[in-house]
């Protein structure tokens, strides 16, 4: 057997073997606790839980420097990340296309269970579900991420003067993507990656953080947008702080698209006091030496983005239409 059958999300035999001999031992679950094979989980401890539900279609599944497993595993982390919470339990729902290769599984659920245990996250239930042929694109995954509240931040606490970073260059992750998906020899890899030691250093450090949001669909500008509408305000930019890839650059010129708008899942931006700016600069790039200080809050009732750079300045509006579907 070298294919996913249909069987395998029969809910009998070869479902639960399938589960427990080529599931679970691929994403390093402990089987002597909950996994694959239970589809609930009873959590044990007093904490204040913060929780991300996500379903990720990606096509195609393998691109350069990353896959669909691994994207899974960070998006879903991240967005707890982001929400000022430690990271603790994952679910992971699966849905299979009959005739998957088992040997792209197995490299899908290996980047999956890696990025899980580097971060320190427990799998601790899931499903699976297999589908006829042409039914999904090879695999979809859903996770469930569930942390332990530790700084209380948002939107809210931003004001005039606060600071905006960036923790990387931009548009890496949706230009790979386009170019695989394109067949455009273009060598761009993905910045996918799971945050945790950047932004637990950040927590660490006592680093006055306001907002943190993964710059994921839609980009560096929809966050900006969003976070300059959620507090009315108009945030200013020096775009030309902002580290963009030569092939990123590249493959924008050729077709028409904006950097700021596309995709990356290892990437995000984070507001914070203005006399800790430096701090957490420091701290970013260490991880990442294309993080940078980006702007800042203005005092002026205005929610927009405005692009400062040496031309002048623009607008950045607020990304509109299809753009790149199923991306992540």
């Amino acid at each position: 057997m070298d294919k996913v059958m249909l069987s395998h999300g029969s809910g009998g035999a070869d479902m639960n073997e399938f589960l427990k001999d080529f599931i679970l031992p691929n994403i390093y679950a402990d089987t002597s606790k909950n996994g694959l094979s239970e589809d609930a989980a009873v959590l044990s401890g007093s904490f204040v839980p913060v929780v991300s539900t996500d379903s990720f279609v990606l096509d195609p599944i393998f691109i350069n420097g990353t896959n669909i497993g691994e994207i899974a595993a960070c998006g879903s982390i991240n967005d707890v990340l982001m929400m000022g919470a430690k990271p603790l339990f994952i679910t992971l729902g699966l849905i299979l296309e009959e005739g998957l290769a088992l040997d792209e599984l197995k490299t899908v659920l290996n980047s999956f269970g890696k990025s899980v245990k580097d971060s320190g996250v427990s799998v601790i239930c899931g499903d699976l579900k297999v589908v006829p042929k042409q039914k999904c694109d090879k695999i979809f995954i859903n996770t469930t991420c569930i942390g332990e509240k530790r700084v209380d931040i948002g939107t809210k606490y931003i004001c005039e003067d606060d600071i905006v970073l960036i923790s990387g260059d931009v548009g890496r992750h949706g230009a790979c993507v386009l170019s695989f998906r394109e067949g455009f020899s273009i060598d761009i890899k993905s910045d996918a990656k799971c945050l945790v030691k950047e932004v637990d250093e950040l927590v660490k450090s006592g680093v006055k953080i306001k907002a943190l949001r993964d710059a994921t669909r839609g980009g560096v500008a929809s966050v900006l947008n969003e976070f300059a509408k959620d507090i009315g305000k108009k945030i200013i930019i020096q775009e030309n702080e902002i580290v963009v890839n030569d092939g990123v650059v590249g493959l924008c010129e050729l077709l028409g698209y904006e950097a700021l708008e596309l995709a990356n899942e290892g990437t995000f931006v984070c507001v914070v006091d203005k006399s800790h700016s430096q701090k957490a600069l420091q701290i970013l790039q260490k991880y990442n030496p294309n993080a940078r200080i980006i702007g800042h809050i203005s005092d002026i009732n205005l929610g927009i983005v405005v692009l400062e750079n040496s031309f002048g300045s623009r607008v950045c509006v607020y990304p509109r239409g299809e753009l790149l579907p199923r991306i992540c």
